[in-house]
């Protein structure tokens, strides 16, 4: 059971998506479909305002799901993330000149998203060295070895997904649904956070908690999805969803 009466960051995801602006750069949470926040991306293909988003996220879900259906929707101007060919729209899109792409190496991208969140400029990497994803970035030898420098990634919005908060926000996650959503709690001006229960503060576990509530915003309860068996399933349909 929910206990939305005294959660004073609980808003509806229509409210929240109302702060996401025209041409703000948005760090999404998930690996996959896993720990996505199905509800309020949905929410944000339903509007008008929140168009030529910046989506930095691991990747751009599938063929209409998780942050494919906001590729369908036209809200995305460009993805900076690891890996887009999950998503066939994505390939379909970036060949017709219809989404700009910035690939990042996956390890590189959680490290600046981190780097961004701790307020770190940024820092050097080996990885990539010598390919065109070092192109234009400076370069720097050190012990012999030649490293890039990489900016520290941060936003003016984050989406992300959690198991649970409480009544203050403090965020639990659900195992590997954890993945980005945590850093990149850190790393925007604001955070709003979609949970699929809420509890009276003082009930979680201290040790569990991952984000502390003064690093959320707003939090959203999804009641869009369901979990059936494991996955998300959107109510009504049969199609499937990740943890």
């Amino acid at each position: 059971m929910n206990n939305t009466k005294n959660c004073e960051k609980l808003v509806t995801a229509e409210e929240a998506v109302q702060f996401i602006q025209r041409g703000d750069s948005v760090l999404v949470g998930g690996f996959g479909l896993c720990g996505t926040p199905f509800t309020l991306i949905d929410t944000i293909t339903e509007t008008d305002h929140a168009r030529e988003l910046t989506i930095i996220s691991n990747n751009l879900g599938e063929a209409g799901r998780g942050l494919g259906k906001l590729l369908i929707s036209k809200h995305i101007k460009k993805a900076v993330g690891s890996y887009f060919t999950s998503n066939r729209d994505a390939v379909k899109a970036w060949k017709n000149g219809e989404l700009e792409i910035e690939l990042i190496p996956q390890g590189t991208l959680a490290e600046a998203i981190r780097a961004g969140g701790a307020g770190i400029a940024g820092f050097y990497t080996k990885t990539a060295v010598g390919t065109k994803l070092a192109e234009g970035k400076e370069e720097r030898t050190f012990d012999g070895e030649r490293y890039i420098f990489i900016r520290g990634l941060k936003a003016n919005a984050a989406l992300i997904k959690a198991e649970k908060a409480d009544t203050l926000g403090n965020l639990i996650y659900s195992k590997t649904a954890r993945n980005f959503n945590p850093m990149m709690a850190t790393a925007a001006k604001l955070v709003i956070a979609e949970v699929d229960e809420i509890v009276e503060a003082g009930t979680l576990d201290p040790e569990k908690i991952v984000t502390p509530h003064s690093f959320v915003d707003m939090v959203v309860l999804n009641d869009r999805y369901e979990k059936i068996g494991g996955e998300f399933v959107e109510r009504g349909r049969q199609e499937t969803g990740y943890r």
